[in-house]
């Protein structure tokens, strides 16, 4: 476990003086179920929440002088969100070292967007109690700096079916259709594989723990493929 601290303290470029601190804020409700006395990470969540809500606003606030508080409002909804945090969780392959149940990893949990969103704010709450407010302020402008550029800039998309229905609308009549390849898992916890299929050929495929999150992920590599033709 120390090798894993270690190498996962490498990743975010942060040493903590308190690690078990650190390997809770890494370890799910189904891995201390399994085990007496094992702290897990939802309170911690709850603290990184508002850790990440503060840096982001002050820092909008600090920055964007010419934004009014509308405005300023909408911004800080698009970086402040699961996705956000997936995406960070995900840059920094911080699901390799969440602890979790057997049965909660073979249902996909290391890739679950709101289990690495979770996770990723109560690392930030460890880093918060840890190390202080401007550690982990400096953290977050760091790794959240490309996301706070696309808000800035209208890039953050939501919803990728749309998205990808209005590019592809701007050539005339286009089939977009949607398949269910398969799924798998218990019915509590199914995951679902699904083809983007364009003109009938396929151009993204995508997974997800719901047929409308499996469906909004192929979009999201559809839209992927399209940027590296259109580069």
């Amino acid at each position: 476990m120390n090798n894993n601290i270690n190498s996962l303290e490498n990743r975010l470029g942060i040493k903590f003086s308190n690690k078990p601190l650190l390997i809770t804020a890494i370890t799910h409700s189904s891995y201390a179920n399994q085990y007496k006395n094992v702290q897990f990470n939802e309170r911690l969540e709850f603290l990184g929440d508002s850790v990440l809500q503060l840096t982001i606003t002050e820092y909008l606030f600090s920055y964007y002088k010419d934004k009014s508080e509308g405005e300023l409002t909408k911004l800080r909804a698009l970086i402040v969100c699961e996705s956000s945090l997936y995406d960070v969780a995900k840059k920094l392959d911080l699901g390799s070292y969440i602890r979790m149940s057997k049965g909660e990893e073979l249902t996909g949990g290391r890739e679950r967007i709101s289990l690495l969103a979770d996770s990723m704010e109560a690392v930030l709450a460890a880093i918060y109690l840890d190390k202080g407010l401007d550690t982990v302020k400096n953290f977050i402008t760091n790794n959240f700096i490309d996301i706070i550029e696309k808000a800035i800039n209208n890039e953050i998309v939501l919803d990728y079916k749309t998205k990808l229905q209005e590019i592809l609308q701007k050539q005339g009549d286009v089939n977009i259709k949607y398949d269910l390849m398969k799924y798998e898992g218990p019915p509590h916890r199914r995951k679902f594989y699904t083809a983007v299929l364009i003109e009938n050929k396929i151009m993204g495929e995508g997974s997800g723990f719901s047929k409308k999150e499996s469906e909004q992920s192929a979009a999201r590599k559809a839209l992927s493929l399209l940027e590296e033709v259109n580069v």
